[in-house]
């Protein structure tokens, strides 16, 4: 068998992209040309579980690491990122809109990233969130990131990393700030009202994002940040279905496009439900 890549992938936090992210990499559990390690801290960030769960990574000796998670300003995931390059370990690191700001420190530190704008901030506050929105506020953010294109944008990158790891060239670490465009195109909707609804909830997550950031850190009066917080998950539902129905539009004329990996990580291609995927046309 050919060598085995062994990726790592440190979840500090959660946002809408971080928790089915190794089954990207693998979704039927077959693949025999990866193994991936995952550790994570949690619901919190702080300096000490980063620092503690980037130390468990390092001392896995992965072959390129994914650092993934919100706040990558603060100082846990900052402290995670240099152990990571001072250990020589090539990082990608994802997160949402806020860490536009530190672009250029990633570029210096020699860090890839995507940056997703529409993986929206939770609307993270007492008097509204609980156990039981938060899941449904996830559940629909997969929803939306999945349809749109974001999830298979992120797949195709790692896959490119793994397939240059397994053919020993240097690796190449994306830099994108995820648009709307960018999305869309890998997503592979076909139909042209689809892909409008596609973009139009991946606009109203962008929104949904800065509604729910001003109700998190800049409204103070308690009455007014619950009804902003609660704008903000309304628009994640309703650009939830408004993805959903752009998947039923391409279902309907049997036009959904499927990318399974095989196990030797070959990406297999297919677009009508009834057919086996083929190996000869990789095209993403």
């Amino acid at each position: 068998m050919a060598s085995v890549v062994k990726i790592g992938i440190i979840k500090a936090g959660c946002m809408g992209s971080l928790p089915l992210l190794e089954f990207l990499i693998d979704e039927r559990a077959d693949r025999e040309d990866v193994d991936v390690i995952v550790c994570g801290t949690g619901a919190k960030l702080d300096l000490k579980q980063c620092e503690t769960i980037t130390k468990l990574m390092i001392a896995q000796n992965p072959q390129f690491v994914v650092l993934i998670g919100p706040a990558q300003q603060a100082p846990g995931p900052k402290r995670a990122r240099k152990l990571l390059v001072d250990a020589g370990l090539p990082t990608l690191v994802i997160s949402d809109g806020p860490a536009r700001k530190l672009i250029k420190d990633f570029e210096t530190a020699g860090v890839g990233y995507l940056v997703i704008d529409a993986d929206a901030m939770i609307g993270a506050r007492r008097e509204f969130l609980d156990p039981i929105e938060m899941i449904l506020f996830n559940s629909d953010m997969l929803k939306i990131l999945a349809i749109t294109g974001v999830l298979q944008l992120i797949t195709n990158e790692l896959d490119q990393l793994i397939q240059a790891v397994k053919q020993h060239a240097t690796l190449k670490l994306p830099q994108i700030l995820v648009t709307k465009e960018q999305a869309l195109e890998a997503s592979s909707l076909t139909n042209p009202y689809a892909k409008a609804k596609a973009m139009a909830a991946y606009e109203i997550a962008k929104r949904a994002a800065t509604i729910n950031s001003q109700g998190c850190f800049r409204v103070t009066e308690w009455q007014q940040y619950i009804t902003l917080v609660a704008s903000g998950h309304e628009l994640i539902r309703d650009a939830a279905r408004m993805a959903d129905d752009a998947r039923e539009i391409d279902k309907a004329k049997d036009q959904v496009k499927r990318f399974p990996h095989y196990p030797s990580g070959i990406v297999g291609r297919k677009e009508k439900l009834i057919e086996k995927p083929s190996k000869e046309n990789q095209e993403k």
